[in-house]
């Protein structure tokens, strides 16, 4: 039999947990006007239970996670004394906001019933307790947050929308403690494409290889708090498609990017909510507002050219590249330094198999990147390599090895800029005959002559375009490069014009190189 814990060991096990703490002690206001306990959701728990030092969140609206991080703040301040904690908002107005709900939270607690701190200084910039723990406030205006001093929490809220996003990052991150328990936690909803979006992208492809700081983690709109958050928008959402429709949605009625969604955990009612949400809002903003993955969350203007749905799906499936392992004794030693970091094999060479392989160059000087996509003839795309810091004159070389290795491989080179001296270095010397070639006018001659490569412009780039998002919605096309696919999500038609959305570290190299490989496989010629 379990021995009967006394009062107060009762409240040192709370006084360790800071679930159990909220819950017993703090009391908040919840968006339909009732005052209850805290009752930390299961998103919350689970950022809770994942946190480390370095935090980036990318959420939905209202998920509650700046709550949770006044509620850490003030469970931290009132067990741990001396210790001070920093909120950063991105205006006067949201930050007073927080800080009222602060207070409010500060207020609740029992103090007629348990010994808590007193506060000692409590205004609209600080609260300051009597054992030497103080929670402050700062607005994003400027460049520093927090200069002078030292916090074991910092959280930055709803950071997108602030400017000089990476000189204030710096900034708190050198005011952050340097304590084993010390933590900054960067919690937004996006705002299309800046320094956050690139921030939290590289912790969601890099941290699990240690190639970020930052532990991401992201909660879409069909978490599981929602539901019960917003279950008054739900019943009124489901009442308004019974209404309409005469019967509740089922999984006959869903639409294809609905099916998708249902099948990784959104609700038949969820869905239904969905509707009802893009009846006064365009897909794009609900992109924005509510994500069902992070890279929707940035497309928030413009036109996606390509079916997000068909994307996602597609990225659900797509299986990693051969490692160097698997593929040594095959690989031309030429280019097996490239295998798993630039270079992405899916498929080796096959006897027999002609292959289509659309070129895109850059200058090397770490901007854009050189790619090339690789689909054989049934249209499986077999090969991809990327790099944005590899010479010119280094890149021909490797196209015409790989080139050579996928038996001769039919070449659509884009011409314009640094495509015409990889031409010239195919042609001459490595003496590569198979390229893509067209007639075009002579304007001084008068008559036609053949050019090789593929001049893009306006029109032709809107012509592989349209192919390409034909090739993959038809499905007569599998993709299996997931940075292809990356750039392809937010590949988006602006003003009549296509291209990748801009900001710093967006590409569409990628996709321009695949839909090459395309213009290839239609002009059905082989000159080897």
């Amino acid at each position: 039999m379990s021995k009967k814990l006394t009062t107060k060991e009762k409240l040192e096990l709370i006084k360790q947990d800071p679930v159990l703490w909220l819950q017993n002690f703090v009391k908040i206001t919840t968006n339909t006007g009732e005052y209850v306990p805290f009752m930390v959701n299961d998103q919350q728990k689970q950022f809770i239970d994942g946190m480390i030092r370095f935090n980036i969140i990318s959420k939905a609206r209202q998920i509650g996670f700046s709550t949770l991080s006044l509620g850490l703040c003030l469970w931290m301040a009132c067990t741990r004394p001396r210790t001070n904690y920093m909120i950063v908002s991105y205006k006067e107005e949201s930050s007073t906001l927080l800080f009222e709900k602060l207070k409010d939270m500060y207020d609740s607690l029992p103090k007629d019933k348990f010994p808590f701190p007193k506060d000692v200084e409590n205004n609209r910039r600080k609260l300051k307790l009597d054992n030497g723990s103080s929670i402050t406030l700062a607005t994003a205006g400027g460049k520093d947050v927090g200069r002078g001093s030292t916090f074991e929490y910092i959280l930055l809220s709803e950071f997108a929308f602030y400017e000089n996003q990476d000189k204030i990052l710096l900034s708190a991150e050198q005011a952050l403690a340097k304590s084993k328990t010390s933590k900054i936690v960067i919690e937004t909803t996006s705002n299309g494409f800046n320094h956050y979006q690139r921030l939290f992208m590289n912790a969601w492809k890099g941290y699990e290889k240690g190639q970020s700081r930052y532990k991401p983690f992201f909660f879409p709109f069909y978490s599981s708090s929602y539901a019960k958050q917003f279950k008054e928008d739900y019943d009124e959402a489901e009442t308004w498609y019974k209404t309409t429709h005469k019967k509740r949605l089922n999984k006959e009625d869903l639409e294809p990017e609905e099916i998708v969604l249902h099948n990784v955990g959104a609700t038949l009612k969820q869905l239904m909510w969905r509707r009802w949400k893009l009846l006064d809002m365009s897909i794009q903003q609900f992109y924005q507002e509510f994500p069902a993955t992070p890279m929707e969350s940035f497309i928030s203007s413009g036109l996606s050219v390509f079916d997000q749905s068909k994307i996602i799906e597609r990225l659900r499936y797509v299986s990693e590249p051969k490692t160097y392992a698997e593929i040594k004794m095959s690989v031309p030693d030429s280019i097996a330094k490239y295998v798993g970091k630039s270079l992405m094999i899916y498929q080796v060479p096959k006897e027999g198999m002609k292959y289509y392989a659309g070129v895109d160059t850059a200058s090397g000087s770490g901007g854009d990147y050189s790619t090339i996509s690789i689909l054989d003839a049934e249209g499986e795309q077999v090969l991809s390599f990327y790099n944005n810091k590899i010479p010119v004159y280094e890149f021909a070389s490797v196209i015409n090895d790989i080139g050579k290795w996928y038996n001769y491989a039919f070449l659509t080179v884009e011409r314009n800029s640094f495509g015409t001296p990889i031409l010239e270095r195919l042609r001459k010397k490595y003496e590569y005959m198979n390229l893509y070639k067209h007639k075009v006018f002579n304007q001084q001659q008068g008559k036609k002559m053949m050019m090789l490569g593929f001049q893009t412009n306006q029109v032709t780039k809107s012509i592989m375009i349209t192919d390409l998002k034909e090739q993959f919605e038809l499905e007569a096309i599998l993709v299996n490069c997931r940075e292809t696919l990356e750039e392809m999500q937010i590949f988006v038609e602006t003003e009549g014009k296509t291209g990748n959305k801009k900001g710093e570290g967006n590409h569409d190299d990628n996709v321009i190189a695949l839909a090459l490989a395309i213009q290839g496989i239609k002009q059905n010629k082989w000159y080897v």
